[in-house]
């Protein structure tokens, strides 16, 4: 039997907590607490299940790779990137929106991180494309839409949080593969959407790369682009696990960032480290207090409760999907999305598992359900960032973003009702 003050005290006071502003680490540890007390789960357990949180040998794998991005977006290869992506689409009408979203697609796979990629990249595509007289809401939007492929492109530090979330059940080199084909997927659907969006407003066509330059630029972009093939083909040949694979993604991040681009000195390794090591608080902690919330939902049976209501609410599986799917797209849009990884992945992986959906595959839906939520009003990280980059009002973002809702939702219903396209790969590769 649900103790329904013990539930109150665990959503309703994380609830109030967060309206009140508190972080949302500390508002899961203290309506845990609170939870704990009420039921008599003693305070010592509580503790002891956030330090297992942390005591995960893939979890090392994340301080490498948020540096690795740290130092890629730092050092100069945003621009190497932009003008690898020039080269292939910036000469078609719309071709610096297009640019946009290419640059996002090749610098996805390098950073995993949908607010460094609006950073490297929007810094330097909005005045581009504001001069060629594109509106700013647009430039924004294009950005920050095209950004959240970086959250499915792998090397991505929040799956490695999902399959952490999930209890080991999920292959993490699995999953980086599974989400290649939905990652690239969106870039398609959202170049198609710049490409009308082009034709009916006549935006302006760009101009072409002078063919002598094309060598030179086709290799410096591609320095940087080695990085996810150094870490999928190593997983995929067996040299190294994908744990390993960050610290050699770092290690190139390192070698190609001082070592050939030379566009910053080594001093500012220190700052990139610094930069890495509050990123990475955050992270843990999030990740420790969300393991006590999680035993604490496990203790009062929570997610067998909520499987059998939602199973209850009907037989079908494409209606239960689909109510997940709103249901993570709302909450998306009011918080971040580390914590609601670590919150609805034990609550709503027995319902699609209950369904017969892979775990693999409901974490690229996750992931994707989770994306669209960061350039979602009112909390959307990512639209805040574009907004600030592009000097406009969030209002004036948020507009530039709905042209692109379209593409997205799209990409997240194919991945949620065409198992294919997530699966395939892992499994051709053996996963």
């Amino acid at each position: 039997m649900i103790d329904p003050i013990a539930v109150l005290l665990l959503f309703g006071g994380f609830a109030v907590l967060m309206l009140l502003r508190v972080p949302i680490a500390l508002a899961l540890v203290v309506s845990s607490l609170a939870a704990a007390l009420w039921i008599a789960v003693p305070l010592s357990i509580v503790g002891m299940k956030m330090v297992q949180s942390l005591n995960s040998f893939p979890l090392l794998a994340i301080p490498f790779f948020i540096l690795a991005g740290e130092v890629m977006a730092s050092g100069g290869v945003a621009r190497r990137l932009i003008e690898l992506a020039n080269v292939v689409v910036g000469w078609l009408r719309g071709g610096l929106a297009m640019l946009n979203v290419v640059s996002s697609t090749f610098f996805g796979g390098i950073s995993g991180s949908a607010v460094a990629d609006t950073s490297s990249v929007g810094s330097v595509m909005v005045p581009m494309m504001r001069k060629q007289g594109y509106p700013d809401s647009y430039s924004v939007g294009v950005t920050v839409s095209s950004s959240t492929q970086g959250v499915l492109i792998p090397p991505s530090h929040n799956m490695i949080i999902f399959a952490l979330a999930a209890g080991g059940s999920v292959s993490l080199g699995g999953l980086f593969v599974a989400g290649i084909v939905p990652g690239v997927l969106i870039g398609v659907l959202l170049l198609v959407a710049c490409y009308v969006m082009a034709r009916k407003h006549n935006h302006p066509k760009g101009e072409r790369v002078p063919v002598k330059d094309v060598p030179k630029v086709v290799g410096q972009g591609l320095l940087g682009l080695l990085t996810p093939v150094i870490v999928i083909g190593g997983i995929l040949s067996g040299v190294f696990t994908a744990t390993e694979s960050a610290a050699i993604a770092c290690l190139w991040a390192v070698l190609i960032t001082f070592g050939v681009y030379r566009e910053v000195p080594l001093r500012a390794f220190v700052g990139m480290v610094r930069r890495s090591i509050k990123t990475l608080g955050t992270v843990l902690f999030l990740i420790a207090a969300a393991g006590a919330y999680g035993h604490l939902l496990t203790v009062m049976e929570l997610p067998e409760a909520l499987t059998d209501a939602l199973l209850g609410l009907s037989d079908n599986p494409i209606v239960i999907l689909l109510l997940c799917n709103v249901l993570l797209l709302v909450l998306g849009a009011v918080m971040d999305m580390a914590p609601l990884i670590l919150i609805t992945t034990p609550i709503l992986l027995p319902v699609v598992e209950s369904l017969g959906m892979d775990p693999m595959q409901f974490g690229v839906m996750l992931m994707l359900n989770l994306a669209i939520g960061l350039i979602t009003p009112p909390v959307g990280s990512v639209l805040f960032v574009g907004a600030a980059i592009g000097n406009v009002r969030v209002e004036q973002a948020a507009r530039g973003v709905l042209p692109f809702y379209l593409p997205m939702v799209g990409s997240l219903l194919l991945v949620t009702f065409v198992p294919a396209l997530s699966l395939t790969l892992p499994q051709m590769l053996g996963f």
